[in-house]
């Protein structure tokens, strides 16, 4: 090879790199946008962040001694080996680009990424496991005695009691409305999610019915006034949908739509 191949090659190199490092800058972090079920996605979690959102789920089963992520746990030993654990997925990627960024998820975004995990095995088994996973990504981890930038909370078969009895909240919970009388501390309690077909039925491509509307912005009240944020999942994929949710106070929107909402919020 001569001294003009390589140049050439070394030019292109550069022009990648500065490529996809100016295509990183250009993503706008959307304190507003939940990815639904983001483990179904080509990409889990790396999709989610392309796009800018700042909360992502996973659904989790203690299979094993260990945590895997899937809607449904596979019959037989073989399919569940080829499963993906949450720590392939979600913590061991959140902890390398958080290394890259400067102790962020997004360079010069000081707010928090939440990280919802779905608990769908036995509260205890799967909590104990959590934290043992948890051990080598403490720095990342925002708790009573670290402000790192990722938050969790745990839905589904949630171990309240194990949770809110933690000195150092290492994780916290995803509430429901029910828990608001409880008035539990944000630092414990951060969401409020409910499905949106607790409150009425809706199909996103007419205006919602007031007394729906009345019911969300209650809610949504409610929750701020106790500093939580409003999560409703099962919501229509639209964006009539979507724009009805912002103009309620629903905080986090839930989609399976990542592009979609991503230039909705962007506009």
């Amino acid at each position: 090879m001569n001294y003009c191949s390589q140049n050439t090659i070394l030019n292109l190199v550069l022009v990648s790199v500065i490529s996809a490092s100016s295509l990183m800058a250009q993503v706008i972090p959307l304190p507003n946008a939940h990815a639904h079920n983001d483990y179904e996605h080509t990409r889990p979690l790396l999709d989610a962040l392309d796009q800018g959102f700042t909360s992502v789920e996973a659904d989790v089963y203690w299979w094993n001694g260990k945590l895997v992520v899937a809607h449904n746990l596979p019959h037989g030993e073989e399919a569940r080996q080829l499963l993906p654990t949450l720590e392939e997925l979600y913590l061991k990627p959140l902890q390398q680009r958080i290394q890259a960024h400067g102790g962020k998820v997004y360079p010069g975004y000081d707010g928090v990424f939440f990280l919802m995990i779905d608990f769908k095995s036995g509260a205890d088994e799967t909590y104990a496991t959590l934290i043992k996973t948890l051990e080598p990504y403490r720095e990342m981890l925002h708790t009573a005695n670290n402000p790192g930038p990722v938050t969790i909370f745990i839905s589904g078969n949630r171990p309240i009691d194990q949770i809110l009895q933690d000195p150092e909240i290492l994780v916290s919970l995803d509430g429901r409305p029910d828990d608001l009388v409880r008035n539990i501390a944000t630092a414990r309690m951060p969401v409020i999610s409910t499905s949106l077909t607790t409150i009425g039925s809706w199909d996103g491509r007419s205006l919602m019915p007031r007394s729906m509307r009345k019911s969300i912005q209650q809610l949504a009240k409610a929750c701020h006034t106790q500093g939580k944020k409003l999560r409703l999942w099962a919501i229509p994929d639209t964006e009539l949908s979507w724009s009805t949710m912002q103009s309620l106070g629903v905080d986090l929107i839930n989609t399976d739509d990542l592009e979609g909402l991503r230039r909705f919020l962007g506009r």
